[in-house]
C-alpha cells in the first residue's frame, strides 16, 4: 500500500511538472501563432504562402516520422532538451533575421521543433497517467495549455502594434529558457529509465490501420487539424485584410473566442470518465465546428460582435473534438507506444497541408472565404468515423 501510495504521488508530481512547462509551451506558442501568416506576407504573396505551409508541414511530417528514433537513442529527457534548444534558436531567428531565405529556414525548424516538444510532453504526461483518469487528466492539462491561449491574442496584437513583428517572437523565444530551467532541475522526476519500443513507421501505419479504433480517432484529429489550419492561417488574413478589422479588435475577439477551451474541456473530460464516453461529445463538438465553417461562408460584413459570436461558437466546437480526441487516444495507447504517438501528432501537420493544399488550389479562382465552406464540406465524413469507434464507456 505504502508503495502504491508513493508512486501515485510521484506520478501527480510528474504531472504537475508537465503542466507547468506546457502552460508555459502554449504561452510562447500562442504569441506568433495568429500573425504567423501575415508575418510571411511580407516576403511572400498568399499563394506562395500557401505553398510554403505545404512545404513546411510536409518537412514536418519527416521530421516526426524519425523522431522515435532520435527518443530511443538519446531518451525522451535528452530529445526535449534538444528540441527545445532548436526551438529557441529558432525564434531568436525570426525576430532578428531579416534575409528572406534566413527567415524561411528559421520558420522551418520553428514549426518543426513545435511538434516535437508536443510529442515531447505527450510521453512525459502518457508516462505519470493511469488509463481510469485519463479523461481527467488529460483534459486538466489540455485546459491549462489552452488557458496560456486565451490572453496572448490580445497581449500579441497590442506588441505587433508597437513594434512590428520582432516583439512577439522575442518574447516566445525568452519563454523557452524558464521550460529548458525546468527540465535541468527536475532531471530525476523526468528522466525516466524505462525502455521505449522503436519500430518502423510502415509497420505503426499498417497497425494503427487495422485498429479500427484508432483508425477512426486519427482520421477525427487529422479534421480537426483541417479547422486549425483554417482558423489560425486563414481566419487572421481574412478578417484584418479582407473585412479590414484591425489588429487591436483582432486581439480581444481572439481571446474571448478561446475562451471555451478553458471552460469545457474538463467538464467534458469528467463526462467522458464518468458517464457517457467520448462518442457523443465529439459527435457534439463536430457538429457546431462544421455549422461554424458555414456561417463564416454566410457572415457578410465587419460587425466585430457577430464574428466574436461565431468565433466563439466555433471554439465551443473545437474544445469538445479536442478534449475527446485526447482522452480516447491516450485511453487505448502507452507511453512506451512513440510509434501511435508519433503518428497521433502527424495529423497537426497533416491537417495544415491538406488545408494550405486547399487553398492553394481554390484560390486561385475562388475568394477567401469560399475555403470555409471547401473546409466544412470536408469535415462531413468525420460523423461516420466518429460513428465507427467503439466508446470506451
Amino acid at each position: 500500500m505504502f508503495s502504491l501510495n508513493f508512486k501515485n504521488k510521484s506520478n501527480r508530481y510528474r504531472q504537475q511538472i508537465t503542466y507547468t512547462m506546457g502552460f508555459i509551451l502554449a504561452v510562447s506558442t500562442a504569441l506568433p501563432a495568429y500573425i504567423q501568416s501575415s508575418f510571411l506576407a511580407q516576403y511572400i504573396n498568399l499563394e506562395l504562402t500557401s505553398l510554403f505551409f505545404v512545404i513546411n508541414n510536409l518537412i514536418t511530417v519527416v521530421a516526426i516520422i524519425f523522431f522515435p528514433r532520435f527518443i530511443k537513442k538519446l531518451s525522451n529527457y535528452f530529445s526535449a532538451q534538444l528540441s527545445i534548444g532548436i526551438h529557441g534558436l529558432a525564434l531568436l531567428g525570426l525576430a532578428t533575421l531579416t534575409n528572406p531565405a534566413l527567415v524561411v529556414i528559421s520558420f522551418l525548424l520553428f514549426t518543426v521543433t513545435t511538434n516535437l516538444l508536443w510529442i515531447n510532453m505527450d510521453i512525459f504526461l502518457e508516462a505519470a497517467s493511469s488509463n481510469n483518469k485519463t479523461g481527467r487528466i488529460r483534459t486538466m492539462y489540455l485546459t491549462l495549455t489552452n488557458i496560456g491561449w486565451i490572453l496572448v491574442p490580445i497581449f500579441s496584437a497590442y506588441l505587433v502594434k508597437i513594434g512590428n513583428y520582432t516583439l512577439p517572437f522575442l518574447i516566445s523565444a525568452a519563454l523557452i529558457v524558464p521550460v529548458f530551467f525546468i527540465l535541468l532541475i527536475k532531471k530525476n522526476n523526468l528522466k525516466l529509465s524505462k525502455k521505449y519500443k522503436h519500430e518502423k513507421i510502415s509497420k505503426s501505419i499498417k497497425k494503427l490501420w487495422k485498429n479500427h479504433d484508432l483508425r477512426g480517432i486519427f482520421i477525427v484529429a487529422t479534421l480537426l487539424q483541417l479547422f486549425y489550419s483554417g482558423a489560425v492561417l486563414y481566419m487572421p488574413l481574412y478578417l484584418n485584410q479582407n473585412l479590414g478589422i484591425p489588429w487591436s479588435d483582432l486581439g480581444w475577439m481572439f481571446a474571448v473566442m478561446l475562451l471555451p477551451f478553458a471552460l469545457f474541456e474538463i467538464p467534458a473530460g469528467y463526462l467522458a470518465d464518468k458517464y457517457f464516453g467520448e462518442k457523443e461529445i465529439m459527435s457534439i463538438g463536430l457538429f457546431i465546428i462544421l455549422v461554424s465553417l458555414i456561417l463564416f461562408f454566410f457572415i457578410e460584413g465587419a460587425t466585430l460582435w457577430v464574428w466574436a459570436a461565431a468565433l466563439f461558437m466555433s471554439r465551443i466546437g473545437a474544445a469538445l473534438v479536442e478534449s475527446m480526441r485526447d482522452t480516447y487516444f491516450f485511453k487505448n495507447v502507452n507511453a512506451d507506444d512513440i510509434g501511435y504517438i508519433n503518428l497521433f501528432r502527424i495529423t497537426g501537420p497533416l491537417g495544415y497541408i491538406i488545408g494550405s493544399a486547399a487553398a492553394l488550389l481554390f484560390l486561385l479562382f475562388l475568394p477567401l472565404n469560399y475555403l470555409f465552406l471547401i473546409f466544412a464540406a470536408i469535415m462531413i465524413p468525420g460523423f461516420y468515423y466518429i460513428g465507427s469507434i467503439k466508446d470506451t464507456k
